[in-house]
């Protein structure tokens, strides 16, 4: 997938892109979409968050690292099978007000993938979406369009609406509570006497303050608060669970730390009630990922049905365990690519 030469893939001759069900996207133009891609670190940094992928360079100069082509490559496809699945089935075609709607739709989704993958994007998710070439854009902004008419067609799905929020927030309130929390950070040589003294009846600050290595440790293991709002959230509170205030699980996190595998325990030392209008953006995310679960196997049976080609130079479309996808050409390691060899002795085949 390393190819040299003109554009991101340099393809000296033209190739026959992709096409789903009588869409396509023509060589030309999906090797633009590629190099708009390597070419801008702020979209690049979104579409990693979007898609859990590496869009970074290759294994040489002026190319895309093959795992990233071949997420890119799945994207257009999805976006190319659900738009035609809509159009066939329902007669939809975006309106002016859909694409506005897509526009914020898909700016809110990137906007919340960096937060949760903690990358810190030059950039906004508008300023990704505005670099793009015209047609690019306009093609991932009629995909969301369509995935957001597929979901309101499903009867499993939560309409994203203030209404549907705030019924979804009330009947969940404690879930958006703001968590304050106390860490301790044990050494692998410290666990045993931790879970010793843990079991003896050591309070959280107490048990901090004796066998953390974090500088928590001189406040008790006081860590901070995270209301809905921050970036960390998420992370937060599926650390915390259910765990009892004042107390740390019996089950500690493992990280690795100063070259070795610590255990992280961390206990939630209040929980505050949070108004909607600063948990909204937090519901909103818990929405969209659950009406995201829902839609899944619809989805598969959507790609599973629909006829998919894929040029070789941008990956190979197949079936994996998490349904079907384009799978990533083998890369040679970069230091064969960018570094030159030199024989190291003499050759020991005759060539007569």
């Amino acid at each position: 997938m390393a190819l040299l030469g003109a554009g991101v893939y340099g393809l000296t001759s033209a190739s026959s892109g992709i096409s789903v069900s009588g869409a396509s996207v023509g060589g030309a133009a999906f090797r633009a979409e590629l190099n708009a891609i390597a070419s801008t670190p702020t979209l690049q940094c979104y579409l990693s968050a979007l898609s859990a992928s590496n869009f970074g360079q290759g294994a040489g100069g002026a190319t895309m690292s093959a795992s990233g082509a071949a997420a890119w490559t799945t994207m257009r496809v999805e976006g190319l099978a659900i738009g035609q699945y809509v159009h066939e089935h329902f007669g939809y075609v975006a309106s002016a007000k859909d694409l506005t709607l897509a526009t914020s739709s898909l700016e809110g989704e990137m906007t919340s993938a960096a937060s949760q993958s903690q990358l810190n994007c030059p950039g906004t998710s508008a300023q990704a979406l505005a670099a793009m070439p015209a047609d690019m854009r306009q093609a991932q902004l009629e995909a969301q369009a369509a995935s957001l008419y597929l979901l309101s067609k499903l009867n499993s799905t939560i309409p994203l609406t203030v209404a549907s929020m705030k019924t979804y927030y009330a009947q969940h309130i404690s879930s958006y509570d703001t968590i304050c929390v106390s860490i301790a950070l044990v050494a692998p040589t410290q666990i045993a006497a931790f879970t010793k003294a843990q079991a003896g009846g050591a309070s959280v600050s107490e048990l901090a303050k004796n066998f953390s290595s974090d500088p928590s440790a001189a406040k008790g293991g006081a860590y901070g608060c995270y209301p809905p709002t921050s970036g960390a959230y998420a992370n937060v509170r599926a650390d915390v669970g259910s765990t009892p205030l004042n107390t740390f699980p019996t089950s500690p996190l493992s990280v690795s730390a100063n070259g070795a595998t610590y255990a992280l325990y961390v206990a939630p030392t209040q929980r505050t009630t949070t108004p909607f209008a600063q948990a909204q953006a937090a519901v909103l995310a818990d929405l969209q990922h659950l009406n995201a679960t829902s839609a899944s196997t619809v989805k598969e049976n959507i790609l599973y049905r629909a006829a998919v080609e894929v040029d070789p130079a941008f990956g190979r479309w197949g079936l994996s365990t998490s349904g079907p996808s384009v799978f990533a050409m083998a890369t040679p390691p970069s230091a064969q690519v960018n570094s030159p060899g030199v024989l190291s002795r003499p050759s020991t085949s005759s060539y007569k």
